[in-house]
């Protein structure tokens, strides 16, 4: 069975006015995407701003996602990092904070990371998800190496449509696109789901894309477009607009 089926969010990060995380409020805002459609929460992704987090707000943002939603909703966790000893024990640490499964992006600058998803996998309690995103830590994961990879699934932000296609063809895991212009198409092929920063301001319309409706899609690229610009603020943005969320950032303060 896959980790989950349908749409996913990269959830933004809530921090307070003065920069501090706001964990509640982030959990209160992954109960409401859930209700909305979403059927799985990352936290500590890229959208997440996940690299300006301590390991303890990580912890912190786990476990009060985990215990925001229903035990069927799986809180997925990012745990990538330069190598895979520190991936290691961030996965570690966010299994014991109650993360589900975790989603572990390449290391940069390694053309080859089965040694890397090799140590990552003995410290993971659950589903490990390989993520495969070029524009935030080049290379990335050639396809040919999927099938030698110890990992359920693979979340692809690479927004290659030629990409997924080959990918659906050869690797036998749960295949996640992480890019909103191909969320219709992922579910067209028959691939496990969509994991998306979209999902935060728009998860009705991520789920009606996700089921096939092309208008939806279309209306959904252009959501993305406009929140996309100013990453990750202007998701921020876009969500405190629909939900009354603070908007603040620590990217680039």
């Amino acid at each position: 069975m896959p980790l989950f089926t349908g749409v996913g969010v990269a959830l933004v990060t809530l921090f307070r006015e003065d920069g501090a995380l706001d964990a509640p409020a982030t959990a209160d805002l992954a109960a409401q995407l859930v209700d909305l459609g979403v059927r799985c929460v990352l936290v500590a992704g890229t959208t997440g701003e996940a690299a300006t987090l301590t390991a303890d707000e990580r912890d912190a943002l786990v476990g009060a996602v985990r215990a925001a939603l229903p035990a069927e909703v799986p809180v997925l966790a990012g745990t990538g990092a330069p190598t895979g000893r520190q991936a290691a024990e961030l996965t570690e640490r966010a299994c014991a904070a109650g993360a589900d499964a975790v989603l572990v992006l390449s290391p940069p600058g390694v053309p080859d990371p089965r040694p890397y998803y090799e140590a990552v996998a003995k410290a993971a309690t659950g589903p490990l998800l390989a993520y495969h995103f070029p524009g935030a830590s080049a290379p990335g994961i050639p396809v040919g190496l999927l099938p030698d990879l110890p990992v359920s699934g693979l979340k692809d932000s690479s927004g290659d449509a030629g990409r997924l296609l080959h990918e659906r063809d050869v690797f036998t895991g749960d295949l996640y696109t992480g890019a909103t212009g191909l969320v219709g198409l992922c579910g067209a092929i028959g691939a496990a789901g969509a994991l998306v920063a979209a999902a935060n301001v728009a998860p009705e319309l991520c789920v009606a894309a996700w089921g096939g409706d092309a208008e939806a899609q279309v209306r959904l690229a252009a959501v993305d477009r406009g929140a996309s610009a100013d990453f990750p603020a202007g998701y921020k943005r876009a969500t405190a607009e629909r939900f009354g969320t603070s908007g603040v950032t620590r990217v680039g303060g």
